[in-house]
């Protein structure tokens, strides 16, 4: 699913004065964000050359940033065509959905039995917060305060390691979770299914929170078809 784009504009956050390690990271972590957050959508070739004029950095760092960025799948590099971010097959996508509901829905029973008072409070006020950037109808801000739920209900899981398992694969997935809210009706599903969570994580009841966290996140069906529309014609329109 790669179809040869160009570049698009990156924001450089750094100068050139700094020693090649931290050239690298800043490199690499600029293009990681805006490849999660969808400026440099799924297919976009990646040119060396422009990067580093972009960053006003040589090619060095640029090249060693985009090889720790390939060893984490988020650009693969295609032999005679180049550096693209990488576009995931169908059945990976749906494989890689599959196993974020369920590290989810682990998240969710755990949060259901630990989260103490406070964290309850601040799940609340995180579903307010949905509640109105659904209602304005800012797919953007929704994204963010969606974001920001799904934190809270990780860290009320209390298990740090499944938390950093579960941030690492959401963060492959964020332009096709990103992607998914343009979806008609989309945000008010979305709100609902917050809203069961948050009632099954506020009175303990492990079952129904973790039933509520996989439902929410799981794409099958009608869901996934359109995200597949979406996907395609993005890649139409980038091309």
């Amino acid at each position: 699913m790669v179809f040869p784009q160009s570049v698009t504009h990156i924001t450089p956050k750094m100068s050139s004065n700094r020693k090649s390690p931290s050239l690298v990271q800043r490199v690499r972590e600029q293009l990681e964000d805006d490849i999660v957050e969808g400026r440099l959508r799924p297919g976009v070739q990646l040119y060396v050359d422009d990067i580093a004029t972009q960053f006003a950095v040589s090619r060095t760092p640029v090249r060693e940033a985009l090889q720790q960025l390939e060893a984490s799948g988020l650009v693969e590099v295609l032999p005679k065509r180049g550096t693209y971010v990488s576009s995931l097959s169908v059945s990976t996508l749906i494989e890689m959905f599959e196993v974020m509901a369920e590290l989810e829905a682990m998240c969710a029973s755990l949060a259901a039995r630990r989260a103490d008072s406070a964290m309850r409070t601040d799940l609340a006020l995180a579903m307010q917060e949905c509640e109105h950037q659904a209602r304005a109808g800012d797919t953007n801000s929704y994204y963010h305060a969606n974001e920001a739920f799904h934190q809270l209900v990780y860290q009320a899981s209390g298990n740090q390691y499944l938390i950093q398992q579960t941030a690492a694969l959401k963060n492959r997935l964020k332009p096709y979770r990103r992607l998914q809210l343009q979806v008609r009706d989309r945000m008010g599903q979305s709100v609902a299914e917050h809203r069961a969570l948050v009632e099954a994580i506020q009175s303990g009841n492990t079952n129904a929170a973790s039933h509520a966290a996989r439902d929410h996140v799981l794409v099958q069906g009608q869901r996934f078809n359109d995200l597949m529309a979406l996907v395609s014609q993005r890649q139409m329109t980038s091309a």
